[in-house]
């Protein structure tokens, strides 16, 4: 939706008619899921939605649970379809317009259930081989289904359809732009912290960096940026915080250096939600001790975004990971939170961050999880091991940018498991940690494939990292996807 510059947000299944109404909608989708409709469990919707007045869309599992709520019937066939399938347009539907009439179009299917008889006031507006109905309308009530997935890629004008429901069939406007985002933005801000002070967690990475540039657009003077140094950072990036935000945005910033501190709360740590958390919970505390120095600032401004909202788990969304941002944070924090980029995909981010005026280097640095290099060590977080991965990251990043790469990979980092192997250099027997490799291509995190480095750069990775990182013996490489896989691996 928003690709198509229109806004959008998830909402729970549950969430009340009533509630949904009062945001004045301009159209539903009801999305896909892995149930079929006659689940136990199975979600439901409040049947006064479709009753509503309001244009709405099921996909998949949406588009079986309309036909079983509105009186159709949908059954397990014995004929389920997964992945590409030939689908036939056989009536007229707002939805497929431009669609060629009784010629295949490729579709993304994925369901074992089928809809093998259309609600009153429906008809079946396209077929496959298996699915007799893959799409239904009511056009009078402005109700539509289609069996396939039409938002992903591999739907030959999925995007084209839906399209067709937000202008067509919903009457939305294009309106959803990066310029609309900053003003909206700003001016909820200035709603929000009026003239108090404000402190923004500043990490070096782009969503901190964004959320700052916005914030200070907004309130000014009225900001102090506070970067903690933990000692989990990547190779030279305080230097690059400090120059951009001192030297370019003349911003306050206030650098906290809390090495010790934040290696002393990780001693003996191992469990990666344990690390999160503990990490989540020292930065609030040095904000806090930095705020009664900055004339008792009460708001802090963080840079989480969507994905980090849903992977940290929210309502029925299971908890994927606690972001330290998110499920890291205390119970008992001082702060009323100020997050900017809270709706913001990574994408829309740097877009918002261009428009900004942030330098490219900033704007398009690759993902940096905010408790830093902890997460990327699996085990003990130490000194020692941070001095390994620090340098081995380095060069992972050095060589990658190099090649040419570093804008196709949504991440290339290097991850240090706290074991060892035996290896041999100079003719001698090593015991030395493991450096893996991981690298993916994403369009906004919240699916990932590991990505077919060149072996050239494989050999140089290897070779590099072993000659120049003391303690190292062995380099191997990461190819799992997201899912099953996380991209980071803690």
């Amino acid at each position: 939706m928003r690709e198509a510059r229109v806004y959008s947000e998830i909402v729970p299944f549950d969430a009340p008619v009533s509630e949904l109404l009062e945001r004045r909608p301009k159209g539903i989708i009801l999305s896909g899921g892995p149930e079929s409709v006659y689940a136990q469990w199975a979600p439901t919707l409040d049947p006064g939605i479709y009753e509503a007045g309001v244009p709405i869309l099921g996909i998949c599992y949406g588009a079986q649970l309309l036909t079983r709520q509105l009186g159709g019937m949908v059954e397990r066939t014995g004929r389920p379809e997964y992945g590409r399938t030939p689908l036939t347009r056989i009536g007229s539907s707002p939805l497929f317009c431009d669609w060629p009439a009784q010629q295949s179009v490729d579709v993304w299917m994925s369901h074992a259930d089928s809809i093998t008889e259309v609600p009153p006031g429906f008809v079946a507006t396209a077929t496959t081989a298996e699915s007799p109905v893959a799409a239904l309308d009511d056009t009078e009530r402005h109700i539509h289904g289609v069996q396939f997935h039409p938002e992903v890629l591999h739907t030959a004008r999925g995007q084209e359809l839906l399209e067709r429901f937000l202008f067509d069939v919903c009457g939305a406007r294009p309106s959803w732009t990066h310029t609309n985002i900053i003003e909206s933005s700003v001016e909820a801000l200035r709603a929000q912290v009026g003239g108090a002070r404000v402190l923004c967690a500043l990490s070096g990475g782009v969503d901190s960096a964004v959320a700052a540039a916005l914030v200070h657009r907004a309130v000014g003077a009225q900001l102090t940026c506070v970067f903690v140094d933990t000692g989990l950072m990547r190779a030279g990036e305080g230097e690059q915080v400090e120059e951009t935000f001192r030297s370019q945005f003349h911003v306050d910033l206030v650098h906290v250096k809390a090495t010790d501190r934040f290696f002393g709360i990780l001693t003996g740590l191992t469990d990666p939600e344990e690390k999160r958390k503990a990490i989540g919970e020292t930065f609030i505390r040095v904000f806090e001790e930095v705020a009664r120095d900055a004339e008792d600032a009460r708001f802090l401004v963080q840079g989480t975004l969507y994905p980090d909202i849903i992977e940290s788990g929210t309502g029925d969304a299971a908890t994927i990971k606690s972001h330290h941002n998110v499920g890291g944070l205390p119970q008992d924090m001082s702060f009323e939170l100020v997050e900017p980029l809270r709706l913001l995909f990574k994408d829309e981010v740097r877009a918002v961050g261009e428009e900004l005026g942030l330098p490219e280097e900033i704007v398009w640095r690759q993902p940096f999880p905010g408790p830093g290099l902890a997460v990327r060590i699996v085990g003990e977080v130490t000194p020692e091991r941070v001095r390994i991965l620090r340098a081995a990251d380095a060069i992972v990043l050095e060589e990658v940018r190099r090649a040419g790469l570093y804008r196709e990979l949504w991440q290339s980092f290097a991850v240090l498991p706290a074991v060892r192997s035996v290896g041999v250099m100079g003719d001698g027997r090593t015991y030395a940690y493991p450096i893996v490799i991981r690298a993916v291509t994403s369009d906004d995190a919240m699916t990932a494939d590991w990505a077919r480095l060149p072996y050239e750069l494989l050999e140089r990775l290897s070779t590099r990292i072993i000659n120049e990182v003391d303690g190292v013996n062995r380099v191997v490489l990461d190819v799992t996807s997201k899912p099953p896989g996380t991209i980071e691996w803690e």
